[in-house]
C-alpha cells in the first residue's frame, strides 16, 4: 500500500524548484555554443511517411514519465492503451499492440504474457532513447511486416568515437528525477570510453513508484481481501511499479565499416496493473543485438542478428484480493478453504536475423532489398495454487499444472524490395512489395485436473465432475477442453504479402502533398490461436486489451488484411516556421480479429448481458476505420521577454465492425493538444491544454465502459547550462478527476478471478496533480 506523500515532502519539492529557478534566473548567461543550420526553401529531411521525434523533444518529457510509449503522445494519430506504469500499448489510427510493428534498435520484440505486460517499448527507459520514428498508416515495406496499423522504430544512442588524432574520449551523464504523485523517483547513468576505433559504453536507469492518486473527488471501493490492508480514499490500486534497465555496448569501426554489439538486461521486481486481474511480480529480459553497417561505392549494407530470452511471473499483487472466496469441503461442510494466490509463468526465446541493402542505382533511383528470419518459442504454464489441493478451492486450481500454451512456435521469414525515386526536386515516389511466411504451432495441453486422479469423477465443481473441468469435450458447458484441443492438427501456415505505393509532391515552396495506398497483413499471435480453456477463470487470465472480459483462442483464425488510403496536405511558410498539416485516411480490414459471445457452450446470460463482464472467443470479421489527423505550429511574437509560439495536434478516428455494426474496442475519442511555447536564452517553457471528448461510441459486444470528456492543464519548464539541464513542471495542474478513455476496466482491487464478483462499470481513473523535477549532469 502506498503511504500518502507527506506535506513536508511536497513543500521540499516546491522549495527545491523555486530555489533552482530563482538561482538560474539571476545567474550569468551560460556559455552556450549556438549553431544555426539553414537549408534552401522547400527542403525537408523528414523520412518519407514518418514522423520523427528527436532527442531534444524527448528530453523534455523524460523527467515527467517512465513510460517510453508515452513519449510519442504528441504524434498525430497516436493514442495509448493504459496498462502498467511503464508498459502502455501504443495505438495508431485505432490499431494497437500486435497490429503495429514496434522495433527497438531494429529488433522485433514480442510481448510474452497472456496479458501483454511486457511489450517492446517497455524494455528501454526513456532516458536511453535517442530517437523515435512513427510511420502512421502508409508504411514502407522495408520497415513494415506482420502488422496492419503502422510502425514505431525506437533507437537508443549510437556508439560514440573520438575524432582521429584526439586521443581518448571519456564522457558520462547522471540524471535524477522525482514526481510527487505516487512518490515516483529514479535516475539514470551513462558512461563512454572510446578512441577513434573502439567504443565502450554503459547506460543504466531505474524507476520506482507507489500507487498514484486520482484527481478530484474520485473515491475507490474498499479492498477487503487482505486482512489489515486498505487503500487510501483517492488511491488507484495496482498502479505501482519498479523497473531497472541496463545496456552495455561494444563497437569497433574501420574505414566505412562498423560492428556494434549491445547487451541488454531488464529486471522488473514489480509492475501492478489496474486493468488486469494479474500483476507482474517478476520479469527478467536478456538480449544481445549484433549489428554490422557498411558503406560501399554502390550504397549501404546492414546486417543484424539478435537473441532475447524472457522469464515472466504473475500473481496477485498487494492490492488485489488474495482471498478469492470460500467453499465448504465436499466431505466436511464445516471446513472452509481459501486460495492464497495463482502463480503464472511465461518463458520465451526469440532469435532473429535481418539483412538490408540500399543500392544507389542512379542519382534518381534508390533500391532497398532485404529479408529477415525470426523464430519465437513460448511456454505459458500455471502451477497449482498454493495450499490448493483436490477438493479445497474454487475453480479446481490443483493438483496439476495448467499448460495455457505448451511449446508455442511462431516463425517468420520475409523478402522485400522497395524502389524510391526522386524524379525531380519536388516529386518523390516509393513502391514496395513484401512477401512473408508465418508458421505457428503449439503442443498438447493439460488442465489443473485429470480424470485419472483417485475419486476425480465423484467430486464436483460448478455443477460438473471435477476431473472434467479442463479435460473432456463431452461436457456441455466446457466443450473446448483439453481433449478437443489436443486432437486438433494445430500447425498453421500463412503466406502474406504487403504492397505500398506512396508519392510526395512539393507543388510550391509553401505546399506539399503526400498520398498513398497500402495493403498490409498480420497473422494471429499465439494467444489468439492457441489459448484453449473455456473455464471462466482461465479465460479472464487471457486478456491483453484490459477490458476485464475473458477470451479463448481460435486455431482457425485467418490473417488480417488491411487496405489503407491516405492523403496528406502540408501548408507552410517557406522557412517552415508556420505549418498546418491535414491527413485524412481510410482503412478496410478483411478478417479483422474481433470476438463473439456465442462460442460453443456459452451460457445464455453471457450472450445477453449488457452490464457485466463477459466471455468471448476470437473470430474473423470485417472492419473499417477512418479519421483525420491535424497538426500545426506558428510563431506568435518575439519580444524582449522571449519568443512565443503555438503548436497543436488534433486526432479523430471512427472504427466499426461492419459485420455486426458494433463499435471497435478502445477507440480514442476526438482529442486535441494545444501548447503555448516560450523560449528565451537557455529557458524553454510550455503551457499545455489537453482536451478529450466523451467516449460514447463503444463496443457493445464487450460491454465497454463509456467515459465523459475532460480537459487537463500541464506546465513544463527547462533550463540548460553547458553541462547540466533542469526540467520541472506540473501534470494535471487543476487536479482534474477523469477516466482514461482507453485505460480499460478498473479491476485493480477486489475480486480479481471472478467475472461476476468483480465490480463492473468503473473505468481506470487518471492520475491527479503531480509536481515533478529532474536534473541531468554531463561530465
Amino acid at each position: 500500500m502506498r503511504s500518502p506523500l507527506p506535506n513536508q515532502r511536497k513543500i521540499l519539492l516546491a522549495t527545491l524548484i523555486s530555489t533552482l529557478v530563482h538561482g538560474v534566473a539571476h545567474a550569468e548567461e551560460p556559455a552556450l555554443e549556438v549553431i544555426v543550420v539553414t537549408a534552401p526553401p522547400g527542403t525537408d529531411d523528414r523520412p518519407l511517411a514518418a514522423t520523427l521525434v528527436d532527442e531534444q523533444s524527448l528530453r523534455a518529457l523524460t523527467s515527467a514519465t517512465s513510460d517510453t510509449a508515452s513519449l510519442i503522445r504528441e504524434v498525430p494519430g497516436v493514442s495509448l492503451y493504459g496498462a502498467g506504469g511503464v508498459s502502455s500499448l501504443p495505438a495508431i489510427h485505432g490499431l494497437a499492440d500486435d497490429r503495429l510493428r514496434v522495433t527497438v534498435d531494429g529488433m522485433d520484440l514480442i510481448a510474452s504474457c497472456p496479458n501483454h505486460m511486457n511489450p517492446a517499448l517497455s524494455y528501454v527507459d526513456p532516458s536511453q532513447i535517442e530517437s523515435l520514428k512513427v510511420y502512421a498508416g502508409i508504411t514502407p515495406v522495408s520497415v513494415g511486416g506482420d502488422s496492419i496499423g503502422g510502425t514505431i522504430a525506437a533507437e537508443t544512442r549510437e556508439p560514440e568515437f573520438a575524432r582521429p588524432g584526439e586521443g581518448t574520449l571519456t564522457k558520462g551523464e547522471l540524471g535524477l528525477f522525482y514526481r510527487s504523485n505516487g512518490n515516483a523517483r529514479g535516475g539514470n547513468v551513462a558512461a563512454t570510453l572510446a578512441n577513434d576505433r573502439f567504443s565502450l559504453s554503459y547506460r543504466g536507469a531505474s524507476a520506482k513508484s507507489d500507487n498514484y492518486d486520482a484527481g478530484g473527488d474520485f473515491k475507490n471501493f474498499t479492498a477487503t481481501g487482505r486482512p489489515g490492508h486498505a487503500l487510501d480514499p483517492s488511491e488507484v490500486g495496482s498502479t505501482a511499479y519498479e523497473t531497472r534497465n541496463h545496456l552495455l555496448d561494444f563497437a569497433v569501426r574501420g574505414g566505412n565499416h562498423l560492428i556494434d554489439l549491445t547487451l541488454g538486461f531488464q529486471d522488473v521486481p514489480e509492475q501492478l496493473y489496474p486493468n488486469q486481474r494479474m500483476d507482474m511480480l517478476d520479469n527478467e529480459e536478456k538480449r544481445a543485438n549484433l549489428r554490422y553497417h557498411g558503406q560501399f561505392d554502390w550504397g549501404n549494407l546492414e546486417a543484424r542478428a539478435y537473441h532475447e530470452k524472457i522469464d515472466h511471473f504473475m500473481d496477485f499483487g498487494p492490492d488485489k484480493q488474495l482471498i478469492y472466496g470460500t467453499l465448504p469441503d465436499l466431505n466436511n461442510p464445516a471446513i472452509l478453504y481459501t486460495v492464497a494466490g495463482m502463480p503464472m509463468y511465461t518463458g520465451s526465446t526469440t532469435n532473429g536475423l535481418s539483412l538490408q541493402g540500399e543500392i544507389d542505382l542512379s542519382e534518381r533511383d534508390l533500391l532497398r532489398v532485404g529479408g529477415m528470419l525470426q523464430t519465437y518459442r513460448l511456454d505459458d504454464w500455471w502451477p497449482p495454487a498454493p495450499d490448493c489441493g483436490v477438493g479445497n478451492c474454487i475453480g479446481g486450481m490443483a493438483p496439476l499444472t495448467l499448460w495455457n500454451i505448451n511449446d508455442g512456435q511462431r516463425d517468420r521469414k520475409a523478402l522485400y524490395a522497395e524502389w524510391e525515386a526522386k524524379w525531380n526536386p519536388r516529386w518523390t515516389s516509393l513502391l514496395g512489395l513484401r512477401v512473408e511466411g508465418v508458421t505457428t504451432d503449439a503442443g498438447p495441453v493439460s488442465g489443473y485436473t485429470d480424470m485419472t486422479l483417485p475419486g476425480a469423477t465423484n467430486l464436483t465443481r460448478m455443477g460438473m465432475p471435477f476431473g472434467l473441468m479442463y479435460a473432456s469435450s463431452s461436457v456441455a458447458a466446457m466443450p473446448a477442453g483439453r481433449d478437443a484441443f489436443n486432437a486438433l492438427d494445430r500447425e498453421r501456415s500463412d503466406t502474406n504479402w504487403d504492397f505500398t505505393a506512396l508519392s510526395s509532391y512539393r507543388s510550391s515552396d509553401t505546399f506539399d502533398l503526400q498520398f498513398g495506398v497500402a495493403r498490409k497483413t498480420r497473422s494471429p499471435n499465439l494467444y489468439e490461436r492457441y489459448s484453449w480453456s473455456t473455464n471462466s477463470m482461465a479465460m479472464v487470465m487471457n486478456n491483453f486489451v484490459g477490458d476485464g472480459n475473458g477470451y479463448v483462442g481460435n486455431p482457425d483464425l485467418d490473417p488480417e488484411v488491411a487496405h489503407t488510403l491516405s492523403v496528406s496536405g502540408d501548408w507552410h511558410s517557406a522557412d517552415r516556421e508556420y505549418r498546418l498539416a491535414v491527413t485524412p485516411y481510410y482503412t478496410h480490414v478483411d478478417d479483422y480479429i474481433d470476438a463473439r459471445r456465442t462460442y460453443p457452450g456459452s451460457a445464455t446470460t453471457n450472450v445477453s448481458a449488457t452490464d457485466s463482464f463477459v466471455r468471448l472467443q476470437y473470430v474473423n470479421q470485417q472492419a473499417r476505420l477512418y479519421g483525420v489527423d491535424v497538426s500545426g505550429r506558428m510563431p506568435l511574437a518575439k519580444t524582449s521577454m522571449g519568443a512565443f509560439g503555438l503548436r497543436g495536434v488534433l486526432s479523430y478516428v471512427n472504427g466499426r465492425n461492419t459485420d455486426t455494426d458494433d463499435g471497435l474496442y478502445n477507440i480514442m475519442p476526438l482529442n486535441t493538444r494545444l501548447t503555448l511555447t516560450h523560449h528565451i536564452g537557455a529557458w524553454d517553457n510550455a503551457l499545455e491544454l489537453a482536451l478529450v471528448g466523451a467516449k460514447d461510441d463503444v463496443s457493445d459486444l464487450r460491454d465497454e465502459i463509456k467515459t465523459p470528456g475532460y480537459g487537463l492543464v500541464n506546465l513544463r519548464g527547462s533550463y540548460s547550462w553547458k553541462r547540466a539541464r533542469l526540467d520541472f513542471g506540473v501534470e494535471n495542474l487543476l487536479d482534474k478527476s477523469y477516466s482514461l478513455p482507453t485505460g480499460g476496466a478498473y479491476v485493480g482491487q477486489g475480486m480479481t478471478m471472478s467475472i461476476l464478483g468483480t465490480p463492473w462499470g468503473i473505468a481506470v481513473p487518471g492520475p491527479g496533480r503531480s509536481l515533478y523535477a529532474g536534473v541531468t549532469f554531463e561530465f
